[in-house]
């Protein structure tokens, strides 16, 4: 299962187009540090490798994904089989993370939730080991896993805190005392050193960044649409099934070792809920309680001579998991892909139309004068449009694209004397909208066409050309055209 993932997520990996977030870490490439506003360095070090190794090649650069996600299953099944599943319980557990939403969709992307993917799961499985054996030693490796993870986002320092919390509510409170588990935490600290090093000279930005989450202004965030994703993020099949893996890793006699596992993700679940993560945070440690669950489903499943249910086990795969295939993987046609995919996968929408984007932007700096054209610059909403102009806008003639979003405000302004501006992605150019406020005149020159029809960030969105800068740049870069989210 794990080798059928990964071939079928290459086989796929060149379709459609580049993510904005792919966008994003390929431009953050360019721009090497040891932290970013919004992430590690590892992602954007890695996507500038692979864009070197291969320009332009979609496969090379989402190669990594796809090998990760394969290893998320690969472990899984692992995970399964420590709790005690045989060739049974860890081959259904092994398909349900195939299958999965989470699996599906970060193997398809170059992105740093699949690194997180792989991170969580890795320190999970050494959890489970060291809890089984006793052998404290396993927290060596749950160290490692931390710290490269934190070279991506500091999220896996919540997967610390869960199981800390864990341990200390369900035992055995002795690990937090042994010389492994404390060179464990020093392991995780020296790896993830330079990033946090970077993050605490420029006050913490992830945790600006965090807050905009919060309050909603980011994908698959807010408190309600956080709740309710766990009960589609590996799929609604599989809701009973890591329910049923949760009370038995609390209540299960003979998996007493194992409760702190099952505590460390309803600490998680639970400082994502009350801080208004992501949905998606703690969904590694669902995949973990579903394979705990495949054990106990496979065992009911087994029980005396009740055919009907393994029928039941087998049947609930065709409508409940295979829609995820089609709904998280480019398998529908790009000019007719249905509305209710991107409405469910908003990432789908998000890997469509960027050379058309850049065309709809070229349109408009043809339009403007010759002696405005030669020192106009382009102003982007956010890191996604700015990422795909630096792609493909070079090849259009167009000028260098500028944007306050996340990191995108640290790679430079704009010149002292540009004040011609191309806004794009940007609502307003009247009094009281931040280009009204920023420029004396906005007009609105074309609107960004991408040729399909698709529900996403972009199509449609304004075009503006501003004129008259109202203060200089270096006035109002850092403190007003900054934005996190």
């Amino acid at each position: 299962m794990a080798a059928a993932t990964t071939v079928t997520l290459l086989l796929l990996a060149s379709r459609y187009g580049y993510h904005r977030d792919e966008l994003y870490f390929l431009l953050a490439g360019r721009h090497l540090d040891w932290g970013y506003v919004d992430q590690g360095p590892l992602v954007p070090a890695l996507a500038r490798l692979l864009d070197t190794i291969a320009p332009g090649n979609l496969v090379v650069l989402r190669t990594p994904s796809a090998v990760l996600a394969g290893g998320a299953v690969l472990l899984v099944a692992a995970i399964a089989r420590e709790l005690g599943a045989g060739r049974g319980g860890q081959l259904f557990a092994a398909v349900l993370a195939a299958l999965s939403g989470i699996v599906l969709a970060s193997g398809h992307l170059l992105s740093t939730t699949t690194v997180d993917l792989l991170v969580w799961l890795v320190a999970a499985w050494c959890a489970v080991r060291l809890l089984r054996t006793g052998d404290s030693r396993w927290a060596l490796g749950i160290g490692l896993a931390l710290g490269v993870g934190m070279l991506s986002k500091l999220l896996p320092a919540l997967l610390a805190v869960g199981l800390v919390a864990g341990v200390l509510i369900a035992g055995p409170r002795r690990l937090l005392r042994d010389r492994w588990v404390l060179a464990a935490a020093g392991i995780t600290v020296l790896l993830a050193a330079p990033n946090l090093i970077w993050q605490a000279t420029n006050g913490f930005p992830q945790l600006g960044v965090a807050s905009s989450i919060s309050d909603g202004d980011s994908s698959y965030s807010g408190r309600l649409e956080s709740f309710t994703l766990h009960f589609v993020i590996i799929s609604p099949y599989a809701v009973p099934i890591w329910i049923a893996g949760l009370v038995a890793l609390l209540r299960r006699p003979e998996w007493r070792a194992y409760r702190a596992v099952g505590w460390a993700w309803v600490v998680v679940v639970g400082i994502v809920l009350i801080a208004g993560g992501k949905g998606y945070y703690d969904a590694p440690l669902l995949l973990v309680l579903t394979a705990a669950g495949a054990l106990v489903t496979v065992a009911w499943a087994s029980r005396g001579s009740l055919w009907w249910r393994r029928g039941l086990l087998t049947l609930g795969v065709v409508p409940f998991l295979l829609p995820n295939v089609v709904l998280l993987l480019p398998v529908l046609p790009a000019d007719r892909l249905p509305g209710f995919v991107v409405d469910v996968n908003y990432d789908a929408g998000e890997t469509i139309g960027w050379p058309e984007f850049a065309d709809s932007v070229a349109r408009v700096h043809r339009g403007l004068p010759p002696e405005e054209r030669s020192r106009a610059v382009v102003l982007t909403a956010n890191y996604g449009e700015a990422g795909a102009l630096a792609r493909y806008g070079p090849a259009r003639g167009l000028p260098r694209a500028y944007s306050g979003h996340n990191s995108m405000v640290d790679f430079g302004r704009p010149p002292a004397d540009a004040d011609v501006v191309i806004a794009v992605g940007w609502v307003g150019g009247e009094p009281g909208d931040p280009l009204g406020a920023w420029f004396e005149r906005c007009t609105l020159s074309g609107v960004v066409d991408q040729r399909v029809e698709v529900d996403n960030d972009e199509n449609g969105g304004p075009i503006h050309v501003c004129r008259g800068l109202r203060r200089p740049w270096s006035q109002i870069w850092d403190t007003e055209v900054r934005h996190t989210g």
